[in-house]
């Protein structure tokens, strides 16, 4: 029996996140998953990750459906949608945007590269551990959990 789980909102980013780190991978077989995540850092995809621009086209796409769940008819609570708020705002600052040129030279730029990779990493083991979790594990490219 095969029954459809209900993703939570908070791990639709993260889906996004995965996918574009699993294309990256695919695209590129023999680097991993570290190298895949550098690669998509240097995506349009990640500028638009970075710059709240896809949060942005995401909640403008739930405001126009009234925020009314696709599956369910019902309305997205209003917590959840305060919770997605504070997930961009987090996404925003853990992603700033580091220009190459520089990040030899400053410690403080280093880091904020390494935050942005960590975050990235960490949802990418999110969305693994949900699918595990819901028992949809042939979502699963990158086995970051194994």
């Amino acid at each position: 029996m095969n029954t459809k789980v209900k993703k939570p909102y908070v791990i639709h980013v993260a889906e996004i996140i995965y996918s574009y780190v699993s294309i990256e991978k695919n695209r590129y077989p023999d680097i991993d998953v570290k190298q895949a995540i550098n690669k998509f850092m240097e995506t349009n995809e990640f500028t638009k990750l970075s710059t709240g621009a896809l949060h942005d086209e995401w909640f403008n796409e739930l405001n126009k459906n009234e925020y009314l769940d696709k599956d369910t008819g019902n309305k997205i609570p209003d917590e959840t949608i305060k919770l997605l708020e504070i997930q961009k705002d987090m996404t925003i600052k853990n992603l700033i945007r580091i220009p190459k040129l520089y990040e030899t030279e400053n410690n403080t730029l280093i880091d904020a590269s390494n935050r942005a990779h960590q975050f990235l990493w960490r949802m990418c083991e999110s969305y693994e551990l949900w699918c595990k979790e819901t028992n949809q594990s042939e979502q699963l490219l990158l086995n970051i959990t194994d």
